[in-house]
Parts: C-alpha cells; structure tokens; sequence
C-alpha cells in the first residue's frame, strides 16, 4: 500500500434528507362513535444528514466511497392522534478540522473542530399535520390533512484542514520528517530525494513538565506551489489550521537562508494573505557539519524579524532550545 493511499483528505458526496411523513384524515370511529371528530396524527419528520466529529480519525477513507447518502423518510400520521415515526438520520463522522462546502456555490457552511460537535448539513422534510390542527367551530371535521415536505438533495464536499500547534513550512528534503520522528513518536518516511513525505504526517511532542504540542509534518512546497506546481498546492491548505509555522531552511541549501525563507514566505501569501499574521519560526537544520566560525558567518544570512535556531536533528543539536522556542510562540497570547 502506498504512502498516501489510506489518507483522504477531500471528499465530494451527494446527501439527501428524508421526506417527512403525511399528516392523517382520519375520523374517529369505533363501536359506540360512528361520527367522531377528527383524530389524524402528524407525519414524522424526515432524517437528517448529519456530520459529527471525531477526535479519533484523522483521515476520510471511509467516506471515499460512499458518494450517496441518503436518509429516511418519515412514516405518515396515524389515528387517535398518533404521531408518524421520524426518518432515520445518517451521521457521517469526520476528523477535527474537516470544512464542508456547496459543492456548488463553494460557499462554506460550517466547520468541525470540537469532538463530538454535530451540524446537521442537510435538514430532512417537516412532516404534515394531520386534520385535527384544522378542525374549527364551523369545519368541524375536516377531511384534509398536510402533506409532508420534500427532503433536499445537495451535493457538498468535505475538506480536511490538518489541525495542529506546530505545521513544519519548507522545501523538500529540509529536514521536516526527520525533525518530527526525532521529536515525537511519529514515523514518517524519510529518504534522500524530494517529495518523500506524499501526506501530512502529526506527532505528539514531550514537553517539560509533562505538557505536549502536535506537530504537523506538511508535504514540500515548491517554489510556485501557490499556482499548483508539485504537491504543495494540495497541501497548503493544511498549513491554514496550525498555530504556529516552524519553517525550515537546510545549511547546504543552493541559495542563501534570506532567499529561501522568501520564496516559502511568498508561496503562502500567494495562497493565503491570512497566514502572514501567523507566529513564525526559522530553523536552520543539517547543521551538524558546520564549525562554530562558518556558523557565525551563516547567522548573517538570517532574516531579521523572526525566532531563528541552528538545529541538526540527527546530532540532537538544539532541538531542546527549539522546543522551548516553539512553547513560548505556541503560549504566547495566553494570559
């Protein structure tokens, strides 16, 4: 199985409420009535296509396949004011971070973010009311009821936004993957040639004190990204959910550091103007082959304006400091 090939973060379904139920004529009649009043029940609503969400997935593989979901229809209204049964919802589950749209009009119509947090996307029909609502002191019975209304039938597509407190922002081969599986649990693939990492990859990080913070490994961007060259354009919308944006500059890059945090700087806000208001971090990695002198000459290479380390994940160079960076910008609002 290939690396990307259980992790589905885009998904575009066809969901149908159900029909609610018609209300009842009914009159009432049994053995000592022969001309009751009217006793129709209320037609059941239709089910809802409901989206919860669930802290326990992080990808949509299981809705990839399902392109039609489609919900119940409410039962009809009965005698002796009897109500018709509602339809059956269906709920579909879907990781923390997932934005659900019009397929249509790409409007967004809300967002899952909270554990447990339920929206109902596609409300199912109002059932009818039966005939005792109409009866009145000159229509004393009424031998009509409401119908039930129609379920709607909307295509929308779900959309997964990684969530995390630190996303890993740089080109290939800067290190990212290396960096999240020194630094947490997680076990990405790691190999010397570009676009390794083919999907979004979260660890947990230990922190002092027993304390975390999630990091998010995002594929490569490439310069262009924002115009939808390589990968980047795909995953760049994973970068929208992180708090903080830990970007990665290796030492042996072919341009100067001031550069190529330029380029990763100007891909994002091609994308995305909000992103520049995110808290930034710069790491230099691979520097475990660097001297204390070309060190000091690389630090002049740095950008003003932004948190900088030297780090070498593999030599474990730094990467405690980086921590505590990455704390003190990920705490930085709270009070």
């Amino acid at each position: 199985m290939s690396q990307g090939s259980n992790f589905v973060d885009y998904v575009k379904i066809c969901c149908r409420s159900g029909h609610g139920g018609a209300g009842s004529a009914h009159l009432h009649r049994d053995i000592l009535t022969s001309k009751g009043g009217p006793d129709g029940g209320d037609g059941g609503r239709g089910g809802h296509v409901i989206v919860k969400g669930n802290a326990q997935l992080w990808t949509m593989l299981h809705l990839k396949y399902r392109k039609h979901v489609i919900a119940g229809d409410g039962d009809s209204g009965g005698s002796s004011l009897r109500s018709g049964k509602t339809g059956r919802d269906e709920i579909l589950e879907v990781p923390l971070g997932t934005t659900i749209k019009n397929a249509e009009t790409g409007e967004v119509i809300f967002e899952i973010t909270k554990d447990g947090e339920t929206q109902i996307l596609t409300p199912g029909g109002r059932g009818g009311l039966g005939n005792w609502h109409f009866k009145t002191s000159t229509q004393q019975t009424p031998r009509f009821a409401q119908p039930g209304e129609d379920g709607r039938e909307d295509w929308n597509i779900l959309e997964l936004k990684v969530l995390a407190d630190v996303g890993l922002v740089g080109f290939p081969n800067a290190g990212k993957s290396t960096l999240l599986s020194v630094v947490s649990a997680a076990k990405p693939e790691i190999a010397d040639y570009a676009f390794t990492t083919l999907v979004p990859n979260l660890g947990i990080v230990s922190y002092r004190g027993g304390r975390s913070f999630v990091m998010a490994d995002i594929p490569g961007i490439i310069e262009g990204a924002s115009q939808g060259k390589g990968l980047g354009f795909r995953f760049l919308r994973h970068i929208e959910r992180n708090s903080v944006l830990l970007f990665m500059v290796p030492a042996d890059t072919s341009r100067s550091i001031k550069e190529e945090y330029s380029i990763l700087l100007h891909e994002l806000e091609e994308y995305n103007p909000e992103l520049m208001h995110k808290p930034r971090v710069l790491a230099i990695t691979k520097t475990d082959m660097l001297d204390d002198e070309l060190q000091a000459e690389m630090k002049k290479e740095v950008p003003d304006g932004i948190p900088s380390i030297f780090i070498s994940s593999v030599a474990q160079k730094n990467i405690d400091q980086l921590k505590d960076l990455l704390w003190k910008e990920i705490n930085a609002d709270v009070v």
